[in-house]
């Protein structure tokens, strides 16, 4: 089972004996959902006007947003190793950090003063940053600020700093520092210092935790894919600007070089492109920028659409068929 966050709420999705995905439920139909998390029967769904819980798996719902002082959501995720530990980042740039499965949340500051300090932004909003992605490994944790650099967190994500290799400034691009405009961060379940990060210039990778970066491939790109087996096997959404020309490719040495990952798919898209991939079990699920949601088969990468009815996808989170009720 999966759960999709739209821009129509939240899309309760099963898969049949036969492969086939089939829409179950909805809920919160009239807010604008950006994320979505689910742990042990407990739903935590990120939207435009703050975070919403559910304890019985989304039959009903109610606001948990105490003390969330920025009430736009773009990104949810939760400790993969400590029960009741959620991350969320807002709109404009910030991060709120809750020990309670959401009912109660603490402002980092820390971040909201380097938003203010170096003057983060939006190309396409007023508002100031965004954080738009986090990235576990044991107690290190990893944040994409768009556009202001990359943020790293030593003890689980209660406190942050910049990481070394980021100066926080918005026009900053200059090698070994990475490119500011962050779109999302992954690092490598090999090692807490093998990270990754799509950004507006470039795809790169750091080996020393953030404090140096190297450009991998030269392009805009938003979602990347590391395969947990193979640190060398990496599937990425290029593009060649914002939303023009996006593709899927793949690269079985780390980066250096690309090959083409598009079986059954008209590409290069013209006015969209990757925004996010999600493994669920052997699939990987790609929501694209106009909100269609692809799954291929990790084995072979060949794509399809799945769930045509379904539009304004914006995030995946998967849950276990036995703990829902829906």
């Amino acid at each position: 089972m999966i759960l999709l966050a739209t821009e129509h709420g939240l899309v309760f999705c099963q898969r049949n004996g036969a492969g086939d995905w089939k829409v179950l439920n909805r809920a919160l139909e009239d807010l604008s959902a950006t994320s979505v998390i689910a742990r042990q029967g407990v739903i935590l769904a990120g939207t435009t006007v703050g975070v919403y819980r559910s304890d019985d798996l989304g039959k009903t719902w109610h606001q948990a947003s105490a003390g969330i002082s920025v009430r736009h959501i773009r990104w949810m995720a939760y400790h993969p190793d400590l029960s009741d530990f959620e991350l969320c980042g807002s709109e404009p740039a910030g991060i709120f950090v809750s020990r309670d499965g959401g009912k109660n949340w603490r402002e980092c500051s820390e971040v909201t003063e380097m938003r203010n300090r170096f003057g983060w932004y939006l190309p396409y909003s007023p508002e100031a940053g965004c954080v738009r992605g986090f990235s576990y490994h044991g107690n290190r944790c990893y944040a994409a600020v768009e556009v202001g650099g990359v943020l790293v967190s030593d003890d689980g994500g209660e406190t942050w700093s910049l990481a070394q290799g980021s100066t926080g400034k918005p026009n900053s691009s200059m090698l070994p520092n990475i490119h500011a405009d962050v779109h999302s961060i992954a690092v490598h379940p090999s090692s807490k210092d093998w990270v990754f990060a799509p950004t507006g210039g470039g795809f790169y990778r750091s080996v020393d935790g953030g404090a140096s970066w190297e450009l991998l491939y030269r392009c805009y790109c938003r979602a990347v894919w590391l395969d947990p087996a193979d640190r060398d096997h990496i599937i990425l959404g290029p593009a060649d600007g914002v939303d023009h020309n996006g593709r899927i490719e793949q690269s079985y040495n780390s980066g250096s070089t690309w090959e083409d990952a598009t079986s059954g798919l008209s590409t290069p898209w013209q006015r969209h492109m990757v925004e996010r991939f999600t493994q669920v079990g052997g699939d990987l699920l790609a929501v694209l920028s106009n909100g269609e949601l692809l799954a291929a088969p990790l084995a072979s990468l060949a794509w399809h659409k799945i769930l045509p009815d379904v539009t304004g996808v914006a995030a995946v989170s998967e849950i276990e068929i036995g703990d829902s009720s829906n």
